[in-house]
């Protein structure tokens, strides 16, 4: 009788004994599971800035093409030629030492012919042209003379011009600035989604900055923006980044 009341006993204690190892690994196992998950959640956000900015310098491209039937007689045209859009460009404010010309070029001139109802390039002349470029920070200077120039197309001169490029400096510095402000608005969308659920928003475990964009006032990215824009066109702008970060949730 005593034997088997000290068998019963023994297998008690036994039983006890592994009841509370079970438990024990399994609250274990559950605070190592709990680790890993809390471990492996995240959230990714987007943040965005942005600022107006404006152009501080200006480039403008004027081109001029003669056609003459000799080469002698081309290039003198176009001496011609160039002197009238030089001193246009002086009558608008535009200094010497705020353009550059190109090295002057002569090519063969042709003309389409029909010959037996056949058409044929047919050499007829000479042309000869040359590129004018004009860099200022004078902004109203370069916009005041381009609309000026169609007057001086009406007065038979051969002459072309690009639309004026305003571009900006410092766009490194802008950039960066823009990270930074872009990098705090991303942080505060992320203590925005999680703030429901009782939990904080931690460290950051990775991030990327999208496109840099500069854009006209008012003006969209567009579907072709992969690798940023740069509006050249309009004097005010507004500078644009994105960056993609990722954060650990605690």
């Amino acid at each position: 009788m005593n034997e088997q009341n000290n068998l019963f006993k023994s297998m008690a204690a036994l039983g006890i004994f592994l009841a509370i190892g079970m438990s024990a690994a399994a609250f274990i196992l559950g605070v190592q599971g709990k680790r890993a998950m809390t471990g492996q959640q995240s959230i990714t956000v987007k943040g965005l800035a942005e600022k107006p900015i404006k152009a501080d310098s200006a480039e403008w491209e004027l081109s001029i093409g003669v056609t003459q039937p000799t080469q002698a007689a081309a290039l003198d045209s176009l001496a011609i030629e160039r002197e009238a859009v030089e001193a246009f460009l002086l009558a608008q404010g535009l200094d010497a030492k705020t353009w550059s010309a190109d090295i002057a070029t002569l090519n063969p001139h042709y003309d389409e012919v029909f010959i037996k109802e056949v058409p044929r390039q047919v050499q007829n002349g000479f042309d000869a042209y040359q590129t004018i470029r004009v860099v200022t920070k004078d902004l109203n200077k370069i916009t005041n003379a381009n609309k000026a120039l169609l007057q001086l197309r009406a007065e038979n001169h051969p002459v072309t011009a690009r639309a004026p490029s305003y571009l900006v400096s410092d766009l490194e510095n802008i950039k960066m600035s823009l990270i930074a402000a872009a990098t705090k608005n991303a942080r505060s969308r992320a203590t925005e989604f999680v703030k429901q659920d009782g939990v904080k928003v931690g460290v950051m475990k990775s991030a990327s900055q999208g496109a840099f964009y500069i854009l006209p006032v008012g003006g969209d990215a567009g579907d072709d923006s992969y690798g940023g824009v740069y509006d050249k066109s309009t004097i005010d702008k507004t500078a644009r980044v994105v960056v993609t970060i990722v954060y650990s949730i605690e």
